[in-house]
């Protein structure tokens, strides 16, 4: 899979051979005086040290620097650093003499993401030559355009394939932002309909995927065509759940032939979650295919579709499944709807009470205790489990149980003041994740709980009992609530010190295709790193790895046709290091297979990281991309929550002279 045109562009001019033979499986040993990669250079780690220092004033010197190299590492550093201070030059550096720089200081502008920028960048627009620096500027545009640049945007008559495709990624861009119009739809339909680039169709189709409040009713036979016929799963994927947004007679049959004939598993989930809104008997084949389709994510997501519109849905259709299910995930959301829509919830309540007691697998534990959560008399049951598990998984998912029941529609009145002491006794609990999740719940505005709590000092005594960074997540969701309840109109993110430099040593005695193994109990994985775009994050990983740090943990979180992600100590997604990273960006794209680190915001990043199903543009520089699969993806694509990870190593490289 290619990063992307930009970063192709520039690795042309100063990146060298990437291909080099496997060895055996074992730490790298070599040694930085063998110039391995480009930070043999002591002027490049100088850079990057001060890009992960976030020290905007000396970096801006570098964009001044005779040498090109540096100049375009520099601008690409405040793609990280984000410092508005940096515009000027960054714009005045769009007419360096080399191509590359220009494609840098576009990206960096993009990610800053401030407006002031947009007419200036118009105006190069109008005088650039270079394909690779066009489309570059035109996503970068979408990133900050207003109805003017959005305009400009539209109308832009691109020259070649490259400028096309940057165009229509910055019409996605500015949609994401909600900076949209009906000539942008329309130019993607357009895009879709036409001979165009993988790039342009992919971009257009995530533009009417992702923009919200779209009513794309009008566009039903263009977009059919286009679901039922490209060449591209990951097209076909795009629009399947644009459907979503389409109102149309034939729309449950259209959608419900997808799901039982489409040849990909992402496409066939995709249109499942776009059958929202219809009737249960008008796509009961396409919920029984789905349920049982042969990719497990297919059936999780066919589950989770059910919880999300279990109204009118069939009872009996749901247990002759149920019969043929053997995942504990897809079993437990079944359950839920099961109970949810039971006339005698009391009976079915203490059966499956039962069955989690008897239960062992934690992960399997933690679905039922959720599925419970379908009955409101289960609440006192959920609750002990909550506060009395012995894995943090299982206290985790029965907050999480609870937290959902008190924001449904139907709550009954007469428990809110017991879930409020539940909520208050969750916060005090010391632990990290019943304290974040009981923190959001509180600040839902439609809940009203600045009357509950008149005196909220318990959210102040909890945030100061955290350890941070380790604790930064919960810290921000602490915070956050403090404010709202405060009266606040909005809250100021806390951030992390800067408390772990980038062990350049480790760095250098990395190749630039440096690659790691990691065996699971579905099969074996094989990833690319990329030292080069973010040594930080890379030589975090590989420390980590020779620390045997991720042996024996889990997948804990897998979302279908989204993430696997994994790294984490405690297995619910809530566990972190003493120490945090900083965020690191790259003109790169999460396509099918990369690898990110996760955050709960920019520069928290530790032990966490996840894996892409398919292409994910809209986490495109707000997480960094350090790694990519280049063998194993068929079994990333069968990865479920609590599948572990048994060991990951580094691959040896031979010694160069």
């Amino acid at each position: 899979m290619k990063k992307s045109y930009t970063f192709l562009f520039a690795l042309a001019a100063f990146a060298a051979c990437r291909q080099q033979p496997q060895q055996s499986m074992a730490v790298a040993t070599d040694t930085p005086s063998q110039h391995i990669n480009k930070f043999s250079d002591a002027t490049l780690r100088e850079l990057y040290t001060l890009q992960d220092e976030r020290k905007t004033v000396e970096l801006l010197n570098f964009l001044n620097h005779p040498n090109p190299q540096y100049r375009r590492e520099a601008a690409l550093a405040f793609a990280s650093v984000q410092d508005t201070l940096a515009i000027p030059q960054l714009l005045t550096s769009l007419s360096d003499t080399s191509a590359v720089i220009r494609v840098a200081s576009a990206y960096a502008l993009g990610q800053i993401g401030h407006k002031k920028a947009q007419q200036a960048m118009i105006r190069h627009l109008q005088q650039e030559q270079r394909p690779a620096v066009q489309a570059e500027v035109l996503e970068a545009l979408g990133k900050l355009a207003d109805s003017g640049g959005l305009s400009f945007l539209i109308n832009y008559q691109a020259a070649n394939e490259t400028a096309q495709a940057g165009q229509a990624w910055g019409l996605y861009r500015a949609g994401l932002r909600q900076i949209s119009n009906t000539q942008a739809v329309e130019k993607a339909v357009q895009w879709l309909t036409e001979r165009k680039s993988y790039e342009v169709h992919l971009a257009a189709a995530h533009q009417l995927a992702r923009t919200p409040k779209l009513d794309l009713t009008p566009y039903r036979q263009q977009l059919t065509t286009v679901v039922t016929s490209d060449e591209s799963a990951d097209v076909r994927m795009a629009v399947a759940q644009a459907f979503s947004k389409v109102n149309a007679r034939d729309k449950a049959s259209l959608l419900s032939g997808i799901v039982q004939s489409d040849p990909d598993y992402r496409v066939r989930l995709s249109a499942i979650r776009s059958m929202a809104g219809l009737e249960f008997e008008e796509i009961d084949k396409a919920i029984v295919a789905g349920l049982t389709d042969p990719n497990i994510n297919t059936a999780v997501a066919t589950a989770e579709f059910l919880q999300a519109n279990y109204a009118g849905v069939d009872s009996n259709t749901l247990r002759k499944a149920l019969a043929q299910v053997e995942d504990g995930r897809v079993r437990a959301g079944l359950i839920w709807v099961i109970l949810r829509n039971s006339p005698d919830k009391a009976k079915l309540s203490q059966e499956y009470q039962q069955l989690y007691l008897r239960t062992e697998n934690p992960y399997d534990k933690a679905h039922l205790l959720k599925a419970l959560s379908a009955d409101y008399k289960n609440y006192q049951f959920i609750a002990k489990e909550t506060f009395t598990a012995s894995q943090p998984v299982i206290g985790t998912y029965g907050m999480e149980a609870l937290t959902a029941m008190r924001q449904q529609g139907d709550f009954p009145k007469n428990l809110e003041q017991e879930f409020a002491a539940i909520f208050k006794q969750g916060i005090a609990s010391g632990d990290v994740s019943l304290a974040g999740l009981a923190a959001g719940v509180i600040r839902n505005p439609k809940l009203n709980f600045r009357e509950v709590y008149r005196d909220h000092s318990f959210l102040s005594e909890a945030q100061q009992k955290l350890v941070l960074p380790r604790d930064m997540e919960t810290n921000i969701e602490l915070q956050k609530t403090i404010d709202y309840l405060s009266g606040k109109e909005q809250s100021e993110t806390p951030q992390n010190p800067f408390t772990h430099p980038i062990d350049w040593k480790l760095v250098q005695t990395l190749h630039p295709d440096q690659q790691v193994v990691i065996e699971t109990e579905k099969g074996t994985i094989t990833l690319e790193l990329f030292v080069e775009d973010a040594p930080g994050s890379v030589a975090n990983f590989v420390e980590l790895v020779n620390k045997q740090f991720f042996d024996g943990l889990y997948f804990h979180r897998v979302v279908p046709n989204f993430v696997a992600q994994g790294g984490d100590k405690r297995g619910d997604g809530w566990g972190s290091s003493d120490y945090s990273i900083r965020s690191e960006f790259a003109p790169l794209h999460y396509r099918e297979g990369y690898v990110g680190m996760a955050s709960a915001g920019k520069d928290t990043e530790s032990n966490q990281w996840f894996i892409t199903h398919s292409p994910a543009p809209h986490l495109d520089g707000r997480y960094t991309i350090f790694a990519k699969v280049v063998e194993g993806m068929d079994v990333v694509h069968q990865l479920e929550v609590g599948d572990k990870i048994k060991q990951i190593n580094l691959i040896l490289r031979a010694k160069t002279n």
